[in-house]
């Protein structure tokens, strides 16, 4: 049986959160999709970046995946994960009996850093409501999280992904009573470059836990 394992961040390192502005036109994930384009490029040191990458699906899935943000494939385009990590993640949604187009993907980032380098510490507090506000709306019923940030993330902890895969945890809505189960596996890119025996297993495994979970 999978078990819960990470502990909340303290206070005093947990990333700011704030709340969703009350401009927001409406309920509808559309209507968050607005309000985030046209906040974009979001800040000075995302400005490099061409494209909100909101992301895309179906928006009544009960399965969302989340990366930790755009790289230049999905720059271009304005969508998430459409490069090689893309098409490898479009493999695994298959092997689990499902199209793209039957779940949700986004990344916590909603703009490409500069040079795919990791995100800074207020980019990722200033997309986080987005991101948990998109969670809310969707309401899935399970959410996988695509490599350590965005893990750790969700799961408010300090683990890497290599202790966290594998053990399902629960990111909890902060402001209401919203529970959804997370199971933290590798990043698609991680395994491009970690095509292993192991790993393939590692993450069909991790896989095969989320469609046991979905068919209850």
């Amino acid at each position: 049986m999978l078990g819960v394992s990470c502990m909340p961040l303290p206070s005093e390192c947990a990333a700011p959160v704030e709340t969703i502005s009350s401009t927001v036109l409406g309920d509808s994930l559309d209507d968050l999709q607005r309000e985030v384009e046209a906040a974009f490029p979001f800040s000075e040191s995302l400005s490099a970046a061409t494209a909100c990458v909101f992301g895309e699906g179906d928006p009544n899935s009960s399965l969302v995946f989340v990366g930790e943000a755009p790289g230049a494939d999905e720059d271009r385009q304005g969508r998430p994960f459409v490069g090689p990590a893309g098409r490898k993640l479009d493999e695994i949604i298959k092997a689990m009996g499902l199209e793209r187009e039957e779940v949700y993907i986004c990344n916590v980032l909603k703009a490409r850093p500069p040079g795919n380098r990791n995100p800074l510490p207020d980019e990722v507090a200033q997309a986080t409501p987005w991101l948990y506000e998109q969670l809310r709306r969707i309401r899935p019923s399970v959410i996988v999280a695509l490599g350590g940030p965005a893990s750790k993330l969700l799961l408010q902890t300090h683990d890497g992904i290599t202790r966290l895969r594998g053990h399902m945890g629960v990111w909890q809505d902060p402001e209401g009573d919203l529970e959804i189960p997370v199971m933290p596996t590798f990043h698609p890119a991680f395994l491009l470059r970690n095509y292993t025996a192991e790993v393939r297993g590692q993450m069909w495994q991790d896989m095969q836990a989320v469609m046991a979970l979905l068919a209850h």
